[in-house]
C-alpha cells in the first residue's frame, strides 16, 4: 500500500513539473523586434540583446528597416550579433531601405534653408557610402543568412497567427510598421501593444541635437509620413520612451566594466564593441526595452496625444503632442509618454541581463 501511495506521488509530482513547465512556456511574453539595427553593439544592438536574454520573453523575429545604418550592414551587424550570443534560431528579416517620402536630396536641401541636422542616420556625411555596401564590420562578417520572408510579411504572419498577444517593439523608424499597415489595415489591432523609443517634448539636454530643435527626434523625423501613418493607428496600447527620459540615462565606461565582467557571450560582446562617444552615450532604446521587461523601472509617465508634422516647412518630422482638452477632432490614439525612471534599478537590469547566460533557442517561429 505504501508502495502505491508513493507511486501515485511520484507521479504526481511528475505532472505537476510538466504542468509547471508548459504554464511557464506559455507565459513568455511574445515580441517582435523592429529595428534599425546598426552595430556592431550600440544602443540599437544593445536594447535587442536585452530581450533575447530576458528569460521572460520569446522573441519571434528581428525586422530591421534602415535608420541608424543602411539595411544591408544593419542586417549583417545583427545576423553577426545573433552568432556571437549564441542566438541563431531567431529569424532576422530584411525591412524598407528608404523612408515612404523623405529623400537624401531632399533633406539636404531643407539644410541649405533651415539649417544643419546634427544626426542624419545612414545619410549623416562622415559616415555616408552607397547604400547596398557594408561599413566596418569589426566583428566579423555573419555565415548565416537573412530570411527569405521580408520584414512586413512577417509581422503580419505573426500577428494573425498570435493574435492579442504579440508587442511590437520599435526601435528605429516606423516604415515597416506603416508598410504593414497600409497592406493590412487590421495589423495594429491584431497586436498586443506597441512599445517604441521615439519622440522628444521639451528634454532637459545641453545636447546639440535638441537644444535648439527640442522636438526633432530621428526615429520619427527620419520617415515623418511613416510615424503619421503608424501614430494614427488604432493599436489597443502605446508606450512611448521619449528622449526626456532617455537622457537621464548613461553608459559610462564604469558600466560597460559592469558588463565586461561577466563571462556571458552577450557580455564579451559589449565589452569588445561599445564605443563611447564622448563620456557617455545615452541608452536610448535600452531604456524602452528594459521598461517594457519591467514597467515598475518608470516612476512616472503621462497620457499625451501624439502625432509627427508632415507639413514641408522646418518643423517637418516633429514631434506633436496634445492634451485630452486640447487635442484635434480628428481621432487619435493616446500615448503613455514616460516621463521620469528609477536609474539605479534600470543600471542593474542592464548588466544582470547581458551577464545572465544566454536563454535557450526556441524552436524556430517562422516555420
Amino acid at each position: 500500500m505504501k508502495t502505491k501511495t508513493c507511486v501515485r506521488a511520484t507521479v504526481a509530482l511528475i505532472v505537476l513539473f510538466i504542468v509547471s513547465i508548459a504554464s511557464s512556456a506559455q507565459e513568455k511574453r511574445k515580441v517582435i523586434i523592429d529595428q534599425d539595427a546598426a552595430g556592431p553593439a550600440g544602443t540599437d544592438q544593445q536594447s535587442m540583446m536585452l530581450l533575447i536574454q530576458s528569460p521572460q520573453t520569446e522573441v519571434l523575429g528581428i525586422t530591421v528597416v534602415t535608420g541608424d545604418q543602411w539595411l544591408t550592414e544593419e542586417v549583417a551587424h545583427t545576423l553577426r550579433m545573433l552568432e556571437i550570443i549564441g542566438r541563431t534560431d531567431i529569424p532576422v528579416m530584411r525591412g524598407a531601405e528608404y523612408p515612404l517620402v523623405r529623400t537624401k536630396e531632399e533633406t539636404e536641401a531643407m539644410e541649405l534653408r533651415y539649417g544643419s541636422f546634427t544626426w542624419l542616420g545612414a545619410w549623416t556625411p562622415k559616415f555616408y557610402h552607397a547604400a547596398r555596401e557594408l561599413g566596418k564590420m569589426p566583428e566579423g562578417m555573419p555565415t548565416t543568412k537573412a530570411s527569405d520572408e521580408d520584414a512586413v510579411h512577417f509581422l503580419l504572419r505573426m500577428v494573425h497567427k498570435y493574435p492579442h498577444q504579440i508587442t511590437i517593439y520599435a526601435g528605429g523608424p516606423m516604415t515597416n510598421l506603416a508598410i504593414a499597415i497600409s497592406i493590412d489595415p487590421e495589423f495594429p489591432s491584431l497586436a498586443k501593444e506597441l512599445v517604441f523609443m521615439g519622440a522628444s517634448l521639451s528634454p532637459q539636454t545641453v545636447d546639440p541635437e535638441f537644444v535648439n530643435t527640442p522636438r526633432r527626434e530621428f526615429n520619427l523625423w527620419f520617415d515623418p509620413e511613416a510615424s503619421h501613418i503608424v501614430l494614427r493607428a488604432p493599436w489597443k496600447k502605446i508606450v512611448c520612451t521619449p528622449v526626456d527620459v532617455s537622457v537621464k540615462t548613461r553608459m559610462t565606461t564604469a558600466l560597460i566594466d559592469k558588463v565586461k565582467s561577466g563571462t556571458s557571450p552577450a557580455a564579451q560582446y559589449i565589452g569588445k564593441y561599445t564605443q563611447l562617444y564622448g563620456a557617455f552615450n545615452y541608452l536610448w532604446d535600452e531604456l524602452a526595452a528594459a521598461a517594457w521587461l519591467d514597467p515598475t523601472l518608470i516612476t512616472k509617465s503621462e497620457k499625451r496625444y501624439m502625432d509627427i508634422s508632415i507639413d514641408r516647412g522646418p518643423g517637418y518630422g516633429d514631434t506633436l503632442t496634445w492634451s485630452d482638452q486640447d487635442k484635434p477632432k480628428q481621432e487619435m490614439q493616446a500615448v503613455e509618454v514616460q516621463v521620469d525612471l528609477d536609474t539605479e534599478r534600470f543600471y542593474k537590469l542592464f548588466v544582470d541581463l547581458l551577464k545572465a547566460p544566454t536563454p535557450k533557442a526556441h524552436d524556430a517561429p517562422n516555420n
